[in-house]
């Protein structure tokens, strides 16, 4: 069957440095404002048939804000990372430089205790290919920047390093269009 499925980066809840593994924080200040100043030219994600999120409050509030009303996806959480929960790639680098080196360059690898790169892939595709969207139908998700991510890895078959060449900023979508298993990348 034929379907559209658009997945849009959640809005902006820290900046550089502070950015965390696996942080559930809210919108900052500036993620709120350009939720509300870009809502305009989002609106119509709205009329998507099936309105998805991850469940992490940032993807809840950049949907609530831009009047999705999504439903949380447990298979939508962000990328597993184990002992670095809720700490900084410099914190980690300093603590475990050579766990972070196999990291990032092993995908099979998941030296922090969670999931591994290729795993994480596999997760989102595997989500993506049992949506249940009839022929026709469109879809929209709020993710976390790391789905959209491994959704691009999957989609083009693309070898699982390739997830560390792609940046998504906050309310950038991609849309998907094909048959399930078998995803088109469509640009606009």
């Amino acid at each position: 069957m034929h379907v559209g499925m658009t997945l849009l980066a959640a809005g902006r809840s820290s900046i550089g440095a502070d950015v965390r593994f696996d942080d559930d924080r809210s919108l900052d200040a500036a993620g709120w404002e350009e939720a509300v100043r870009r809502a305009p030219t989002l609106s119509h994600l709205a009329a998507a048939q099936l309105r998805y999120c991850s469940p992490s409050t940032r993807c809840r509030e950049t949907g609530a804000v831009l009047g999705l009303s999504p439903l949380a996806q447990p298979a939508l959480l962000d990328w597993d990372m184990g002992r670095w929960r809720g700490a900084t790639l410099t914190e980690v680098t300093v603590r475990e430089p050579e766990a972070v080196h196999q990291w990032r360059t092993d995908p099979r690898s998941a030296p922090h205790g969670g999931e591994s790169l290729l795993t994480f892939i596999r997760r989102i595709g595997g989500w993506l290919d049992t949506r249940p969207v009839a022929a026709g139908e469109w879809a929209v998700a709020v993710t976390e920047p790391s789905i959209v991510r491994a959704a691009l890895c999957y989609v083009l078959k693309a070898p699982p390093h390739t997830y560390w060449h792609l940046d998504v900023q906050p309310l950038a979508t991609l849309t998907l269009t094909g048959l399930t298993g078998d995803w088109r990348l469509e640009l606009r």
